[in-house]
């Protein structure tokens, strides 16, 4: 399922909004630990997708989860993403976090994830600490997301699975919790809707879609979760 338009080239405005950074000094394995853990103050962006469905996901959506894996390097946080596979028939080709269907034979939707992160990369479960999970995350291909943030301590090995990833890679935390890194994109569709939809191009990877989508409320999370003490 392919969006019709080429997310990169469309209209942008920077999606800053005013809103500030989360400080790198902030962004510590330990001051990250918790956070999922605190009464929710912060207002969750709905996916601006919700009404824009493809034809034929109009259904009931389906079960799934990713894991957001915050990899803890000596230079800091760096979030590990992956490239799809171009011949996929669900979002070939573009960024995701590792992730998938939840079965039926997973007991929640944190085994799912980890079960698919493994499955797709190589990363071993025993390397990675379950922080929590965010709300849902509907996408316009008929998913209902949930990211799960996970700290992953280094020192793993991955062999990611070539049939449906291209690359693995890893992107500063930093960077992607700095609102002026976020874009927000207009595509006018040939039956005459408007799709918005976030972006945040990063070297030669542009990150869209329903991934922005949740790095943008994984940012509202950290801004509100990580005050300075």
């Amino acid at each position: 399922m392919r969006p019709g338009f080429d997310p990169a080239t469309q209209p942008w405005v920077v999606a800053n909004e005013s809103l500030p950074a989360v400080p790198a000094g902030l962004l510590t394995p330990d001051r990250l630990r918790g956070t999922l853990n605190q009464p929710s103050t912060w207002t969750l962006e709905l996916s601006r997708d919700t009404d824009l469905r493809y034809p034929g996901r109009e259904g009931t959506p389906v079960p799934a989860a990713v894991l957001i894996p915050l990899v803890t390097r000596e230079n800091g946080v760096h979030i590990m993403l992956t490239q799809r596979a171009a011949h996929l028939h669900d979002h070939a080709g573009q960024i995701s976090f590792p992730g998938g269907r939840i079965e039926t034979s997973d007991p929640t939707p944190v085994a799912a994830a980890l079960r698919e992160a493994h499955e797709e990369t190589g990363l071993p479960a025993n390397h990675v600490e379950v922080l929590g999970s965010m709300p849902p995350y509907l996408t316009a291909t008929g998913f209902s997301i949930i990211p799960v943030v996970s700290l992953v301590r280094p020192g793993f090995e991955l062999a990611p699975d070539a049939f449906e990833v291209a690359e693995v890679f890893e992107v500063p935390l930093s960077f992607l919790m700095d609102p002026a890194n976020h874009r927000l994109y207009e595509a006018r569709l040939d039956d005459g809707r408007v799709r918005n939809y976030y972006g945040m191009p990063y070297g030669k990877h542009f990150i869209w879609g329903a991934t922005a989508g949740m790095l943008r409320n994984l940012y509202h999370l950290l801004r509100n979760g990580l005050q300075p003490r």
